[in-house]
């Protein structure tokens, strides 16, 4: 048993193995994409009304398992308590607001030809495959599944090897919810599997939530295949801090924008960059806040992080923290593996981060806080810029001309004025530059996988 015939499953807690489940055979891949493209025939031609009908189930269903559910997040990847519980809450809600407001989002829309004869209409495109990470490892998959399958198309899902038990609790989710075979496949497969999935002519399409490295190779092995990709990867978002802004409600903001799911976040405020007329006092603010953070056994509630979720990233991300402070950051807080079998990394502070050291440069996926000192508005906005990256950016001020003038220049797929970013149904999510492209939730995330088919009567 190992990683290259098993997806292994390691409780980041203490090191022991939770569940090895044996990577699939050609043959059982084969029958997992027939399942997909039979039931898509019938799906597709399902009223919508009646797909938005079993959002509503599964929407029932989420909440019957959502213990069941967040003790296998905190099992696998170490997600604390409170956390787990709120991210299967807002899969229900997702799947609630769907329900509601998708069916409208694939009415037929109308056209500006003279005589109204014509008609933009959505049609799904099959079977999707989805390659999905570890680190929210529900809602990751129903914020893409939720709207693809709403729009007729059917969900194969290739989950991180570490999370294939939540995997397999949400198809048998959807399953309960009444949703036929085939509807929401789960495959188990090595990366061998993948590329065959992709090139097979019975995947219509393809998303990934992962690496810039693993967006180079699926991009490339769509693109061959002539089929659309959907690719939404890393991110160093900045989070500016003004010298008007509301100190205490920036501080707040960045604690949980950089320290949630123990840091392991691509929509997190990983770059704090903040104006040099408050930077002493935010810094003192947030140091504080920061030493007050409560670590430990992800079951407590009164956890707020956990372990990281790999014991390689923790390694990776502490070689990260070393070059930094060798490059001349300080080390206000941290900065260290917690000694013992689990895999807690201490809460980090580095102060003094310039646009030359590896934590500016690379994205930190872990609970390392960087602090960026700017000149003025406008430094702040070259340093935000000053990224290979590109999905979300906060912006703290109490002048709203200044924020949207700021915003106006910012190269991110998502600006959030006063908070940090957040993935939310009722708006798109995606990034440009090495962050990816495409986007997920609100109406692209319905029509991302659908044919936009002209249909003209009568052009006389």
């Amino acid at each position: 048993m190992n990683a290259t015939t098993h997806a292994l499953s390691i409780n980041p807690v203490n090191g022991e193995t939770v569940a090895s489940y044996p990577y699939e055979t050609h043959q059982q891949l084969d029958a997992a994409l027939d399942r997909a493209t039979r039931a898509f025939r019938t799906w597709r031609r399902q009223p919508v009304s009646q797909r938005a009908e079993l959002l509503l189930n599964l929407a029932s269903a989420l909440r019957d398992q959502a213990e069941e559910m967040a003790q296998t997040i905190i099992l696998e990847m170490g997600k604390p308590i409170a956390q787990a519980r709120a991210e299967i809450e807002k899969c229900a809600q997702l799947s609630e607001w769907y329900a509601a407001h998708g069916p409208a989002m694939l009415a037929p829309e109308p056209t500006l030809v003279d005589n109204g004869s014509a008609q933009i209409e959505y049609r799904p495109l099959g079977p999707i495959l989805a390659v999905m990470p570890w680190n929210f490892p529900v809602w990751q998959v129903l914020r893409g599944a939720v709207p693809t399958m709403l729009a007729g198309n059917t969900y194969v899902l290739k989950h991180a090897p570490n999370v294939m038990g939540s995997a397999y609790l949400i198809q048998q989710t959807f399953k309960k919810a009444g949703f036929a075979e085939g509807l929401f496949e789960v495959i188990n497969v090595a990366n061998e599997g993948v590329t065959k999935a992709i090139a097979d002519p019975r995947i219509a399409a393809v998303t990934l939530t992962g690496s810039v490295r693993a967006g180079i190779a699926i991009g490339s092995q769509a693109g061959a295949a002539l089929k659309k990709c959907v690719l939404e990867l890393g991110g160093s978002d900045p989070f500016i801090v003004l010298n008007d802004a509301d100190l205490d409600a920036a501080v707040q903001a960045a604690l949980i924008g950089r320290f949630q799911n123990s840091g392991q976040v691509c929509a997190a405020a990983k770059r704090l960059i903040i104006e040099a007329g408050v930077v002493d006092a935010f810094t003192a603010k947030f140091l504080e806040a920061s030493r007050a953070l409560i670590m430990g056994d992800p079951t407590c509630a009164a956890t707020y992080i956990g372990p990281m979720a790999r014991f390689d990233l923790r390694d990776e991300l502490h070689d990260q923290v070393q070059a930094t402070l060798e490059e001349g950051a300080i080390l206000l807080l941290g900065g260290n593996k917690v000694p013992g079998a689990g895999n807690f990394y201490a809460p980090t502070v580095l102060a003094n981060v310039t646009d030359q050291m590896t934590s500016f440069k690379q994205e930190l996926f872990g609970p390392v806080a960087s602090i960026i000192t700017a000149r003025d508005a406008d430094h702040a906005v070259a340093l935000a810029n000053d990224s290979e990256f590109g999905l979300t950016a906060s912006i703290f001020t109490t002048d709203p001309a200044k924020a949207r003038d700021i915003a106006n220049q910012l190269e991110t797929g998502g600006i959030f004025v006063n908070a940090f970013s957040v993935s939310d149904p009722r708006v798109a999510f995606g990034g440009v530059k090495k962050s990816g492209f495409g986007r997920e939730l609100s109406h692209f995330g319905v029509r991302e996988f659908c044919n936009a088919q002209t249909v003209w009567l009568d052009r006389k």
